[in-house]
């Protein structure tokens, strides 16, 4: 029941800020699920023998994600996406050349330093540049094609699934649920896009929903592989039953970006 309750809550919190929030406001509360995204990520990076600097690498990661809005929709502060992603390479960089004590984790410090800018800031990003450049009904197209896939691999997995999709990952996803998240995921994506994206045909609207499924399973399947590698369950315990906020929108990091990609140029 928790895991319910939670789960409504957190679906109205979602329709409330993207049918209703001002951009600008809408980009806070981006920035604020990265900072509790990012914070989960730091702890899963010290568990896994990594020191991520948590102030430079969560403020690079935030202007990444604001200077991706700002590109596409002229909201955020007003410097551009290559010159944050160059400043924190070097930034980064040099903290991590300071702060090695030897040892041969030189490459793995600095590459998850920086990683937290594409892995968080970009994604956020690009739904902000999603909402703002195509309406809040292109985006929540993208969360209703994931919740719904989500959704559908949980009870398929428990009522059919026999074969495991990535036993060394995820112990518990099937085959079988996987099919059910791509029937019903890339079925809404199809149909609701009728009325939401209708610029793109049928056709096209089920190969981007199939599309989406895929990457939120990989997404979903990639934070898993972060989790065991750290020896944890969950992100966090923030919400209760769900877990943390990148056990909530793992599959939205990797689907967001390409959803983005096809919106606007496909």
């Amino acid at each position: 029941m928790t895991r319910v309750l939670s789960g409504v809550a957190l679906i109205a919190i979602a329709i409330a800020v993207v049918w209703f929030a001002p951009p600008l406001v809408f980009l806070a509360v981006a920035e604020l699920l990265l900072v509790l995204g990012f914070h989960e990520y730091v702890v899963l990076s010290r568990a896994s023998g990594l020191e991520v600097p948590p102030v430079a690498a969560g403020a690079a990661a935030m202007l990444t994600c604001a200077a991706f809005a700002q590109a596409a929709t002229g909201a955020g502060p007003g410097v551009s996406l290559d010159v944050v992603l160059m400043s924190a390479l070097v930034a980064l960089g040099g903290l991590a050349l300071v702060g090695w004590k030897g040892g041969r984790d030189a490459i793995a410090n600095a590459a998850a330093s920086l990683f937290a800018s594409l892995y968080l800031g970009l994604p956020l990003g690009a739904m902000t540049a999603v909402r703002e450049t195509r309406g809040r009904d292109a985006l929540f197209l993208l969360m209703l094609t994931v919740i719904v896939s989500d959704t559908a691999q949980y009870y398929s997995g428990r009522l059919f699934g026999r074969r495991l999709l990535a036993p060394a990952v995820s112990p518990k996803k099937t085959i079988e649920g996987a099919i059910g998240g791509f029937v019903f995921g890339a079925g809404t994506l199809a149909v609701v896009g009728a009325w939401w994206l209708p610029t793109i045909p049928a056709a096209g609207r089920a190969v981007v929903g199939a599309t989406v499924v895929a990457l939120g399973i990989t997404g979903d399947l990639f934070e898993s592989m972060l989790k065991r590698s750290a020896g944890v369950k969950d992100s966090s315990s923030l919400i209760p039953g769900h877990g943390g906020v990148l056990d909530r929108i793992d599959a939205l990091l990797f689907a967001a970006p390409v959803y983005y990609v096809v919106l606007k140029y496909v």
